[in-house]
């Protein structure tokens, strides 16, 4: 008897919590959706200078309270610049661009939300749009290969202005209600999205897209966890698989693609030539070649402007100083279900 009462003790326990902590999860997500809704809504109506005050100020706000990303990210401009930014004064004037720049691709997003197609246009400037048109003339579409570099949610806003096809890989809200109204919002900039999750889902819809002829985003730079072992800014850390195994096993063609700030406060669009995936005679040897040589093109990318990429892509922990690793790749999982996704296309 004794042993019931707490079993049911226990039971009703954790079914309270779970109440909780859907309440609590539900509260703020609500918040965060109506807050974002309020924004979007107001700010046609608030003076530019007003935002940029404002954002300015919520931004050194959150740099002061959340010390321990701000920590992180220190710790990873040390160990991937060490040898050029020596000093804890300019490791932190670097951190705090970054974190800057990153308020400002928020604010620069909402406001996107009520441009025109030619306000968007005529704002963000392309270079390198050949590239673009002459990957979309072969007609098997396209891997936009980018970072969380600059303002990089404006690219596909400013492609869909440009009436380029485009779709997006992303990692979606956990709050399905919220995720719809994220998506409700790129639609309407002509974005079609796909969540990343189910992988499988997430490989149909990319395939699919490729077969439209679209051009599909890839933010590839959190390495955190993946199959591939990578050199990315002086360590080794992790890198998913996916975007190598679909350059290979496609014949979409991959163009490194960024949106940046210039020196004079302009927002450009850069797209690069085509990067040729590495085709070795095993698979999972082209896969670890290529995923390098994609990482290599974000890490170039991200030494050229520093301070506006968000400095968190790096593991938290048990990271491999390069010095100390043994060239090699994690196992990889079977390609078979690509390889029958694009046989039945």
């Amino acid at each position: 008897m004794l042993l019931e009462r707490i079993h049911k003790f226990m039971v009703a326990r954790r079914r309270t919590q779970t109440v909780i902590g859907d309440f609590f999860h539900q509260v703020r997500y609500r918040t965060g959706e109506y807050a974002l809704r309020g924004l979007i809504g107001l700010l046609p109506w608030i003076p530019y200078r007003l935002l940029v005050l404002s954002t300015s100020f919520w931004a050194w706000v959150s740099f002061s309270l959340l010390w321990q990303y701000r920590r992180r990210m220190e710790e990873n401009v040390a160990a991937a610049l060490g040898d050029q930014i020596v000093s804890p004064a300019e490791r932190k004037a670097l951190i705090w661009k970054a974190w800057t720049n990153v308020a400002r691709g928020v604010l620069e997003t909402c406001e996107v939300m009520d441009l025109s197609k030619e306000e968007i246009v005529s704002n963000i400037a392309i270079e390198g749009e050949e590239h673009l048109k002459q990957a979309l003339a072969k007609g098997k579409g396209v891997l936009a290969l980018s970072a969380h570099l600059g303002a990089f949610t404006m690219i596909c806003p400013r492609l869909g202005a440009g009436n380029y096809p485009i779709s997006t890989v992303v990692k979606q809200p956990r709050d399905e209600h919220f995720a719809r109204y994220i998506d409700d919002l790129r639609a309407r900039k002509g974005i079609r999205t796909i969540s990343a999750k189910p992988r499988r889902e997430a490989v149909r819809g990319i395939l699919q897209s490729l077969r439209e002829n679209r051009v599909v985003l890839v933010i590839a730079d959190e390495f955190k966890s993946g199959d591939v072992m990578v050199d990315f800014m002086g360590q080794i850390a992790p890198a998913p698989r996916g975007p190598a195994t679909l350059a290979l096993r496609t014949s979409a063609v991959t163009l490194p693609v960024f949106s940046i700030w210039r020196p004079d406060g302009s927002l450009g669009l850069l797209i690069e030539p085509e990067i040729e995936p590495v085709r070795l005679e095993d698979l999972d040897k082209s896969v670890a070649a290529t995923t390098a040589l994609f990482t290599r093109h974000l890490e170039n990318a991200i030494r050229r402007y520093p301070d506006q990429w968000n400095w968190l892509g790096f593991p938290r922990s048990n990271r491999i100083p390069r010095s100390e690793h043994k060239k090699g790749t994690l196992p990889l999982p079977s390609p078979t279900f690509v390889r029958d996704q694009i046989d039945e296309g």
